[in-house]
C-alpha cells in the first residue's frame, strides 16, 4: 500500500513537470447505455482536432471498449498490455481522424472492469510517463454508475452528461448526478441533449432534468449542447466513420463543432479540484 501511494505521488510530480500549460480533462458519461455517449465523445474530439487542438481520447469503457471499432481502426495492443508491463502507453496510441490519438481499451474482459489498487497505480504511472503531448483529454466512460465511471468523472475538470428524451435516460442521468454530487463532491455538470428533434425539444429535456435536480440536489447545470437527430449519423456509423468527418455540413456536425468551440473556452483550474486524487488529477497540475 505504501508503494502504491509513493507511485501515485511520483506520477503526480512527473506529470506536473511535463505539462506546464495544463491539460483540459473532460469526462463524457450518461448513466444509461445507448444514449450516444461514444458518438458524442468521438465527434467532439474530432471537431476539436479540426480546430487544431491536440486531443487524446481514453476509451474508459475498459471491459467493452468500442472507440476503435467505431472509427474502423486496427488495434494490435491495448491498455491491458500496458498494465501487464508488456509495453508503454505511447506504444499503444492509435491515430484517428483530424490527428486525434486514442488510448484503446479491451473488449470482453471482466478483469479490466475491476482494477485492483495496484492496477490503478499502474494506470497513473502509465499516464505520468506519457511522452505524447496533448491539449485536451476526453474520457469516454462506461455506462452506469460503477466505481470506474465515478472515478473518471470525479477526477475530470468537466463532466459532460449525455441525455436523451426518454424516461429511463433522464432517470439514470439523475441517479449518476446524484451519486457524484452527494458522495464525490462534483457540483457542476455540462448537459448534452442528444438525438433531439429540435432546439426546443433539447431545452425542454434540459428543463425536465433541471426540475428534478433543482428540487433535490445542490448542483449547477449548463445545457452545453443540443445535438439533433440526424439520419446521417446512422450512415456514418455503418461506414465506421464519424458524422463530422463524413457529413461536415449535416445538422449534427454543425452542433458538434459548436460544442467543441464552447469546450475550448471552459477554464482549466489553477488548483486541483479537491476531488479524490485519481490519475487524471495530475494532468491539471501544470
Amino acid at each position: 500500500m505504501i508503494n502504491t501511494v509513493l507511485d501515485q505521488a511520483s506520477g503526480l510530480r512527473k506529470m506536473s513537470q511535463n505539462n506546464n500549460n495544463g491539460v483540459k480533462v473532460i469526462a463524457v458519461t450518461g448513466g444509461k447505455g445507448g444514449v450516444g455517449k461514444t458518438n458524442v465523445s468521438l465527434n467532439t474530439a474530432i471537431a476539436l482536432g479540426q480546430q487544431g487542438k491536440r486531443v487524446l481520447v481514453l476509451d474508459a469503457d475498459l471491459g467493452l471498449a468500442n472507440c476503435d471499432v467505431m472509427l474502423g481502426l486496427r488495434v494490435e495492443r491495448n491498455l491491458s498490455h500496458v498494465l501487464s508491463g508488456e509495453c508503454e502507453l505511447d506504444e499503444i496510441l492509435v491515430e484517428g481522424p483530424a490527428g486525434i490519438k486514442i488510448v484503446p481499451a479491451t473488449s470482453g474482459s471482466q478483469n479490466m472492469v475491476e482494477l485492483s489498487p495496484s492496477e490503478h497505480a499502474g494506470l497513473i504511472r502509465a499516464f505520468s510517463e506519457l511522452n505524447t503531448e496533448f491539449d485536451i483529454l476526453i474520457v469516454d466512460t462506461a455506462a452506469g454508475i460503477s466505481d470506474m465511471v465515478l472515478s473518471f468523472s470525479r477526477a475530470a475538470q468537466d463532466v459532460m452528461v449525455v441525455v436523451c428524451d426518454e424516461p429511463t435516460s433522464i432517470t439514470d442521468a439523475y441517479a449518476l448526478i446524484k451519486v457524484l454530487s452527494r458522495e464525490h463532491g462534483v457540483y457542476k455538470f455540462k448537459i448534452v441533449a442528444n438525438m433531439v428533434r429540435s432546439l426546443r425539444e433539447g431545452q425542454e429535456l434540459f428543463a425536465k432534468l433541471s426540475k428534478v435536480t433543482d428540487r433535490f440536489l445542490d448542483i449547477s447545470m449548463e445545457l452545453a449542447a443540443t445535438i439533433p437527430y440526424d439520419e446521417n449519423m446512422r450512415k456514418a456509423t455503418r461506414r465506421q466513420k464519424v458524422i463530422v468527418e463524413l457529413f461536415p455540413s449535416s445538422p449534427a456536425s454543425v452542433a458538434f463543432r459548436a460544442l467543441a468551440t464552447k469546450a475550448v473556452k471552459w477554464p482549466i483550474p489553477n488548483q486541483p479540484s479537491g476531488h479524490l486524487e485519481f490519475f487524471i488529477e495530475k494532468l491539471v497540475n501544470g
